[in-house]
């Protein structure tokens, strides 16, 4: 096999563009706890951290998956099912990104490396929720909040009012359009006995709940922008992001075979927008 095939099975199986949800909110905290640039340290440190620690994550849930994702016609020619990795490649790359996701704590600073091993388990802890609890939405959407805490532990090495406010907010971010994406896997997970919310209460129940979340969401990045005593750009992210929510939802509500364009493009263009405001907020401000 050769490398650039490797890589390309590796990359679907990681879906590594789905680090657009995660990779932004990090940098942000970063941004708003050093007021400005934070040095290019910790921006290497910062992917280095973020991607691995993502792709244990998507591995772990790969792996533990693998007998639902065979047989849902959606997922079953992912990598993890269709013979290109190996269980034995599966638990090696696992256990690789979490070295690496503990070695560049470590490098942080000490607050980082007591709470990569903890992270770590919460990261793992997704693909088991689903089994039992209809919380997997949530608990997908605090492995994607825990980001903005990183973030400002790398500069401060403190978890401050602020970042929990944001991180709170990506929380109920993710476990929104979760809860809108697993709306095409509705009836498989019913047949397989998953507690996905859509399985167990129905599509209309999970549109209202995402509704709900997406509310919390702008809520809790009100609070961030106050907390953190942010200018009038954070301000404008937040109003856009909400614009962008509402825009998610009408696509659904719409039409279900929209739900991929409302997951992969609004919500990736939301997180570089929300970024981008913040860089010019701490320019100015």
């Amino acid at each position: 096999m050769s490398i650039a095939k490797w890589y390309r099975d590796f990359n679907e199986l990681i879906m590594f563009q789905h680090s657009v949800f995660s990779l932004p909110f990090i940098f942000i905290a970063m941004i708003v706890s050093a007021d400005g640039w934070f040095g290019w340290r910790l921006l290497f440190l910062g992917i280095a951290a973020a991607v691995s620690a993502r792709n244990f994550a998507m591995l772990v849930n790969r792996y533990l998956d693998r007998e639902f994702d065979a047989l849902n016609p959606r997922t079953k020619n992912r990598p993890s099912v269709d013979g290109r990795f190996s269980l034995t490649q599966m638990r090696l790359l696992i256990l690789v990104n979490a070295i690496i996701f503990i070695a560049v704590a470590y490098v942080i600073n000490p607050l980082a490396f007591a709470l990569s091993i903890p992270i770590l388990v919460i990261l793992a802890g997704y693909s088991w929720f689903k089994r039992f609890s209809s919380m997997a939405h949530v608990v997908l959407g605090l492995c994607l909040g825990l980001a903005p805490i990183a973030g400002v532990v790398a500069v401060e090495g403190a978890v401050t009012l602020w970042s929990i406010m944001l991180a709170a907010g990506v929380t109920f971010w993710v476990a929104g359009f979760d809860l809108l994406y697993s709306l095409q896997d509705m009836e498989f997970d019913k047949k397989e006995g998953l507690f996905s919310v859509p399985s167990v209460y129905g599509s209309e129940c999970t549109m209202l709940l995402a509704k709900i979340f997406h509310a919390l969401a702008v809520l809790f990045w009100i609070f961030f922008t106050v907390t953190a005593g942010l200018g009038l750009f954070a301000w404008l992210a937040v109003v856009v992001s909400a614009s962008m929510l509402i825009y998610e939802h009408r696509l659904v509500g719409r039409d279900f075979t929209k739900i991929d364009r409302a997951f992969f493009t609004v919500n990736g263009y939301l997180g570089f927008v929300y970024i981008f405001l913040i860089i010019v907020d701490r320019s100015i401000f």
